[in-house]
């Protein structure tokens, strides 16, 4: 995104303006000389500190910790938190950072900046409340005040209130105008202020589909006014994201790694998780190959060979001298031409079962994914040549067309009401929003033009049931793998199962608040803690598998 080169220019200008409106201040009572003034400064320069940091956050939840979570990827490296929820406490201080700076657009005489402030509220504190449960929302920010230790409120007051700041914010949208606003400060939308009115009513649908199990009358009016006003997101190019510069490694790609040439050990430890890749094999979904990358030596069985498996590579069916390469060796021998296989012998063959496919994935919870599929390299020496990678779109550290931080697509927005019409919602037809969900997704991901062959494939053709919804929107969710984690929770679909590493044989279903709180808010932290649901397989309250206000009585997601 070209407004990223900008953005430590950004903020230059901003601790300027702030110096500047302290020096006119210091002989004024009562006034920090430490503060910006909102009457007095621009507050389009903050607007890219709030958007920036918490779409790259929102990135990061959904390539990490909560895509292993819901199988996406899978870590043959360093992988206790991706595949087997080994997570510590997590501490939320970016979402509060980013809320203080939002303060000053919400304090701003301009209603589009309102608009902004209000709209990035409800999207910062609906992440707390969804990943974590009960925070502090009423008393937060008032440390200017003296409240350095504010009160929990539930996660039903914080939902309400996300959802009152999303109405307000779509009613200043609604005016069409964005007065104040200057060109190159917001990194979503340029200042369109009627694509901004469709994000504000498309988080909207999310939360009240979130809290239609707990919150159902609610839910059902929300979402049905919004799908009457016909304002949301409708097509890929109205998507709310970011892109990269991949200029430095604070504006490129996340982990993927212009800068991580020696070995490309963090491109080379994610790998699709088989619960995914296997999804899209059955369908021959045409997203597959723009994600995912086929092995580069394919496993073949051959019972006319003399031992149970070959020593070296073959290419194109004659042996090398190579045992295993390393992956840019690999890669120059198949843009050569060449077919690298390596034979088996089923009969004589003892080894754990192999995986013929061109495409392989690692599947979820392995006690020890580096060796899968007869990896002659485990523990990260080089690359698990018998296992598929990431496609190379996921080497580089932009590009403008696949490789944004997406916080909410139109995709999504078809499917939620797509699940609402199942509801009994008077939202249109369900099927007509199925497949609308799955023609965008294909449209963001650039194979639009597969989609006839797809949605007339037996599996994909529509069926009208929740579980093949709530399938093609986790596939989706590719990279937006927070919002997959938040209708699994909701559903218990699609039906995944932790695997043999993880310490409990089910998904978590939340974070463990942080240390920081649990120190400096210790009462209040306590008291929430208290409302948390201890699961059976939670062994402390504050724990992954404790489950807040909006799954508890539901008997979801297990």
């Amino acid at each position: 995104m070209k407004h990223l080169k900008t953005l430590y220019q950004l903020l230059s200008a901003l601790l300027l303006t702030g110096l500047s409106s302290c020096t006119n201040l210091l002989n004024e009572a009562n006034i920090s000389p430490n503060v910006v003034d909102p009457a007095v400064s621009n507050p389009n320069m903050i607007m890219p500190n709030i958007m920036v940091p918490m779409a790259n956050k929102y990135l990061d939840w959904g390539w990490g910790n909560i895509s292993g979570t819901m199988q996406h990827i899978q870590h043959d490296g360093w992988y206790g938190g991706v595949n087997h929820y080994e997570w510590a406490p997590e501490d939320w201080n970016i979402y509060y950072d980013a809320l203080r700076n939002n303060e000053f657009l919400l304090k701003s005489s301009g209603k589009f900046h309102q608009g902004i402030a209000l709209t990035m509220k409800a999207f910062i504190f609906g992440n707390i409340t969804d990943f974590w449960g009960d925070a502090p929302y009423t008393e937060s920010l008032k440390g200017d005040k003296g409240l350095f230790e504010p009160q929990y409120d539930s996660q039903e007051v914080i939902y309400k209130g996300v959802i009152e700041d999303l109405k307000q914010a779509a009613a200043i949208f609604a005016t069409g105008d964005n007065s104040g606003y200057l060109s190159g400060y917001d990194t979503f939308y340029g200042g369109d202020v009627v694509k901004w009115h469709k994000f504000a009513n498309s988080l909207l649908l999310r939360y009240y589909l979130r809290v239609s199990e707990k919150l159902p009358d609610l839910a059902k009016a929300g979402v049905e006014a919004v799908y009457n006003s016909g304002v949301y997101l409708t097509s890929s190019p109205e998507d709310a994201t970011i892109s990269f510069v991949g200029s430095s490694a604070s504006n490129m790609w996340p982990y993927i790694f212009k800068l991580d040439q020696v070995g490309q050990s963090n491109f080379r430890r994610i790998k699709p998780a088989q619960t995914l890749l296997s999804q899209l094999m059955k369908t021959q979904d045409p997203r597959l190959q723009v994600w995912f990358a086929p092995v580069h030596v394919q496993w073949v069985a051959d019972k006319s060979l003399p031992k149970p498996v070959d020593d070296y590579i073959r290419k194109d069916g004659v042996p090398t001298n190579m045992a295993y390469a390393d992956d840019v060796t690999l890669k120059a021998l198949i843009t050569d031409g060449h077919k690298l296989t390596k034979r088996f012998n089923p009969d004589t063959y003892t080894g754990a079962p192999l995986d013929t496919n061109l495409f392989v994935g690692v599947p979820a919870g392995m006690r020890w994914p580096d060796t899968y599929n007869g990896n002659p390299t485990p523990g990260q020496t080089v690359e698990n040549q018998h296992v598929s990678q990431l496609s190379d779109l996921y080497r580089y550290s932009n590009d403008n067309r696949f490789l944004k931080g997406k916080l909410i697509s139109a995709s999504e927005v078809a499917f939620i009401l797509a699940e609402a019409a199942l509801k009994g919602y008077q939202t249109g037809n369900a099927k007509t929003h199925y497949e609308n969900g799955i023609r965008l997704s294909l449209q963001a991901w650039g194979v639009e033009e597969q989609y006839d062959r797809f949605i007339g494939r037996p599996e994909v053709a529509y069926q009208g049931n929740l579980e093949q919804l709530i399938t093609q929107k986790w596939i989706s969710s590719w990279t937006m793998s927070a919002e997959a984690w938040m209708d699994f929770r909701r559903t218990g679909l699609p039906r995944l199962e932790a695997g043999a590493g993880s310490a409990q044989p089910v998904l978590p279903v939340r974070f463990i608040y942080g240390d920081k709180e649990l120190s400096l808010n210790r009462h209040n932290a306590n008291e929430a803690i208290k409302k948390l649901e201890k699961t059976q397989y939670a062994i402390q309250p504050n724990n992954q598998w404790s489950k807040p206000w909006v799954i508890q009585g539901t008997g979801k997601p297990w």
